[in-house]
């Protein structure tokens, strides 16, 4: 499709798109971006260069994933005629057996916490590595994990923004961290007493030795074999509620991707538990607005806030792991169920409610392959460095994914054993008449969605290409009317905003606006296009 693949740029202080014909990564990290290049160029293909990366990425940007966090993915297999097939895998894990909300209850909280053991659910990237491995890789799974070794076990020097992010961390913790649960995240991730300046060599010889465990066992390891018992034997030592038996029982879902046609394109995301949903209901209720033609419009700029806003009280009182919803997934999806929801917005900005009905810290990377394979992935310990649990010899740190749950008995998304929370990691994917257009995404916690609403539209309404798309300032409804909006939009518009009802807020911190990578590829020439955030270290690599 045309206008999807231009070379349109109307930021040119910015970087213009990138393009290759044999191959692309685009990551946060130019070393993690570089290592999945270098599969590539090993004859691995996309799965195989997207699972270096991710493996990289535990490594050098700690701030945001590890290998005690959450993964999903998308993975598109090419076939000879240039047709394929979509793949979701969804490898989060469920809460402990133990973890009830009762027992949450009973240590004197009203709702879920940030830290320590109780937001602690089973890990599941480790097993979306062995998983994509096995079912779609071409090399062998250890020499995927080897640069990871190496730059964890070596040194590498830290990224500018990942080093900031470190030392707000370190100084958020040094008052919060006085568990004995919590005291190894500061030997492992401040050595030398402080949080890496930018620049400053960085290594762990315990990630490394963890990262070969794992290779060595194809992850069995982490859930059946020394790693876990480790894990049991802190938790137990230390009042979790995370086991052995709950490593062991886990297993990755195969799943069916769920899609609307927006503009004539198929955008898909992985279904709940995800939220990738939220941004499917924002854009179905967007779909029907046929006059979009301007990014910087009032108009326009109304709408979306509104349309997500809609999109979101939904996902909030409806979504959690699909096999625990009472809403069905078509019904939230619905033409019929968008055109009620489109019909609330007015000229003037609401508090959203969820409608009615029929009876529900991360990274981001994406890869593309000469032969037309390409995967869009994802990773993440939830909240920067996760729940501040580290297993002491091991550099895993364990993510708090399970603060997503909800302490209201009649929630649906109340916490329970062996369940799966509302997600928030979303991977993005485009396709057009059985072809793929590619993957996309923008990391960010709540921000996923808004971001994904987002770059589509940039995309599609407004023929951005896939840099432009990135490097166009965005909002975020951080709740109520409150819209928080990033510096780049004329001051015109902003005051027509405040003058609707919404309450808009100038952001100085840009890490809440997200971080996103996309990847597209024309279907005639197999030329490959890709675009890379401008408010990180992000990097693509070519072959």
């Amino acid at each position: 499709m045309h206008h999807v693949f231009s070379h349109h740029n109307p930021y040119p202080s910015c970087r213009s798109a990138t393009y290759a014909r044999h191959g692309m990564v685009a990551a946060s990290q130019p070393q993690a971006a570089q290592v999945g290049r270098d599969i590539l160029a090993a004859g691995g293909n996309a799965v195989d260069a997207a699972i270096a990366t991710a493996a990289a990425l535990t490594v050098v940007e700690p701030t945001g994933n590890g290998i005690g966090g959450d993964a999903f993915a998308l993975v598109w297999m090419q076939d000879e005629d240039g047709s394929g097939q979509l793949h979701g895998l969804n490898a989060s894990g469920v809460s402990p057996k133990a973890l009830t909300r009762e027992a949450v209850i009973k240590t004197g909280h009203e709702q879920m916490p940030l830290y320590g053991w109780t937001p602690v659910t089973v890990p599941g990237t480790p097993s979306a590595w062995a998983a994509l491995s096995e079912r779609f890789g071409r090399l062998p799974f250890d020499a995927l994990l080897a640069p990871a070794i190496q730059l964890a076990r070596e040194g590498f020097p830290v990224s500018p923004a990942i080093s900031e992010q470190w030392q707000r961390a370190e100084r958020r913790f040094r008052p919060t961290f006085t568990d004995p649960a919590t005291q190894e995240w500061f030997s492992l991730f401040t050595p030398e007493g402080h949080a890496p300046q930018p620049g400053e060599l960085f290594k762990s010889e315990r990630h490394a030795a963890t990262l070969e465990s794992l290779a060595q066992s194809r992850c069995e390891s982490f859930y059946r074999g020394e790693l876990a018992e480790k894990i049991d034997a802190f938790s137990r030592a230390t009042g979790g509620y995370l086991h052995a038996s709950d490593l062991a029982a886990h297993q990755v879902e195969w799943v069916d991707p769920i899609s609307v046609n927006y503009r004539g394109v198929e955008v898909w995301e992985i279904p709940p538990n995800g939220q990738g949903i939220v941004a499917l209901m924002g854009l179905n209720i967007m779909n029907g607005f046929d006059d979009l033609h301007a990014r910087d419009d009032i108009t326009v700029l109304h709408r979306q806030c509104e349309a997500i806003k809609l999109a979101y009280a939904d996902g909030h009182a409806f979504v959690t792991h699909a096999k625990h919803m009472t809403t069905r997934i078509e019904d939230l999806l619905s033409e019929r169920y968008a055109t009620g929801r489109r019909n609330e917005i007015t000229e003037t900005a609401m508090t959203p409610a969820p409608g009615a009905p029929h009876a529900g810290g991360t990274v981001y990377l994406a890869t593309a392959d000469g032969e037309g394979n390409m995967v869009s992935f994802i990773q993440s310990n939830y909240h920067n460095f996760g729940s501040g649990v580290v297993v002491p010899e091991t550099g895993i740190a364990l993510h708090n994914r399970g603060h997503g749950f909800s302490l209201e008995a009649d929630h649906v998304n109340v916490v329970a054993p062996s369940k799966k929370t509302f997600h928030t990691i979303i991977p993005g994917f485009l396709t057009q008449n059985g072809r793929a257009l590619g993957p996309f995404g923008v990391m960010g916690g709540f921000m996923q969605p808004q971001g994904h609403m987002q770059v589509v539209m940039n995309l599609l309404d407004f023929g951005l290409n896939p840099q432009a798309a990135l490097d166009a300032p965005r909002w975020q409804w951080t709740g109520g009317r409150r819209i928080s909006v990033e510096h780049g939009y004329p001051t015109h518009l902003l005051r027509e905003m405040s003058r609707r009802g919404h309450e808009i807020d100038y952001a100085f911190d840009l890490t809440g606006f997200g971080r996103g990578q996309i990847i597209l590829r024309d279907s005639a020439t197999g030329i490959l296009c890709g675009g890379t955030e401008p408010r990180t270290d992000s990097a693509i690599a070519v072959l």
